[in-house]
């Protein structure tokens, strides 16, 4: 009984088959672009006139935007550090605010005999 391979007759690997298989290449740009770090990336494009090229790419390296322009690289974005849920809560209410809410909540529960 077979081993229940979907494709017979190839295997991974192989290597490739050919033009005539896969049909003609698309003719490609390659631009390039620098990070502030001076790392330069060159990605290649289809030459389609309805595809727009990206002014900004994400250097793989550093992880920085890249622009065209090697003299004037893009500034790297500020990563924003982590807010917990009590952060954003401060940035919406004031502290007397928080305890006018505080005092009603536990009102509420001491009318309920939650709390005491």
């Amino acid at each position: 009984m077979a081993a229940g391979h979907a494709i017979k007759g190839s295997r991974v690997g192989a290597g490739p088959m050919g033009e005539a298989e896969r049909g003609d290449a698309v003719p490609r740009v390659v631009v390039s672009y620098w990070c502030a770090n001076g790392h330069q990336t060159r990605p290649s494009f289809a030459q389609e006139p309805s595809l727009a090229i990206p002014e900004h790419w994400d250097c793989p390296r550093c992880g920085f935007p890249a622009g065209q322009d090697e003299q004037n690289p893009p500034a790297p974005t500020r990563a924003e550090p982590y807010k917990t849920h009590l952060a954003y809560v401060k940035e919406r209410r004031s502290d007397e605010e928080g305890d006018v809410i505080l005092d009603e909540a536990l009102s509420s529960l001491r009318g309920r005999g939650l709390i005491q």
